[in-house]
């Protein structure tokens, strides 16, 4: 789990609604519902621009979150976020409490290393990242802020599927979970349908020249 640490400051919210939530947008705040470990739903507000800062960080995504509320802190991940169609506005966010004994289904973005030195690589394949981010079901200590995914061996016209990454301890990917079928490719490596044709053109155009020589020698 990483050493970085997110805090965010809310308020009760007590009106809800439509309007309510309208007239909370046109005071800078966000609002939001902080739910789960089994207490009740709590209708919160959180400033818009304190908000906007956080989610610049791709760790804040998948991140344990200190909520400071009403003078006490509860930790939460952050579950949904419904943001305008075509304004850099933030509508509405939900947060998930966090219990130290019960796992947590998160998405959590996966970062690739080494294509450089991909064998594929070198013998002139493109890298095709067929995933950004993958599911993961843990406990809240062991909520990586991120997968990694190692292409050193990955070799030409080849793939790395899900079951070859390397999770961390306590770490377990959804997908796995529902049987082999759902392994699915997560990067691969060929080369370019053009330099494919053009390796392959010089020996297409031996055929018609061979057979033309044996024409005239009759």
């Amino acid at each position: 789990m990483s050493k970085i640490s997110f805090e965010l400051n809310a308020e009760i919210r007590k009106d809800e609604g439509k309007g309510a939530s309208r007239r909370l947008r046109r005071t800078n705040m966000v609002p939001g519902i902080l739910y789960g470990a089994g207490i009740a739903p709590q209708p919160i507000a959180v400033e818009h621009n304190q908000l906007k800062n956080k989610l610049e960080h791709e760790a804040f995504y998948s991140h344990i979150l200190t909520i400071n509320l009403a003078g006490r802190q509860e930790r939460a991940v952050l579950k949904d976020l419904q943001r305008h169609p075509s304004k850099p506005v933030v509508l509405h966010l939900d947060l998930q409490r966090v219990s130290e004994t019960e796992k947590l289904h998160m998405n959590v973005p996966l970062h690739f290393t080494n294509e450089a030195v991909a064998p594929g690589v070198k013998e002139g394949g493109i890298v095709s990242h067929l995933m950004n981010s993958v599911e993961v079901v843990c406990l809240a200590r062991d909520l990586p802020e991120y997968v990694e995914v190692d292409l050193a061996d990955l070799q030409l016209n080849h793939s790395l599927h899900l079951s070859d990454i390397k999770l961390p301890q306590g770490v377990e990917l959804v997908e796995l979970l529902h049987g082999r079928e759902h392994d699915l490719p997560v990067a691969s490596i060929f080369k370019p349908r053009a330099a494919v044709e053009t390796e392959a053109a010089p020996t297409a155009a031996a055929v018609p020249a061979a057979e033309g020589g044996a024409t005239e020698d009759q």
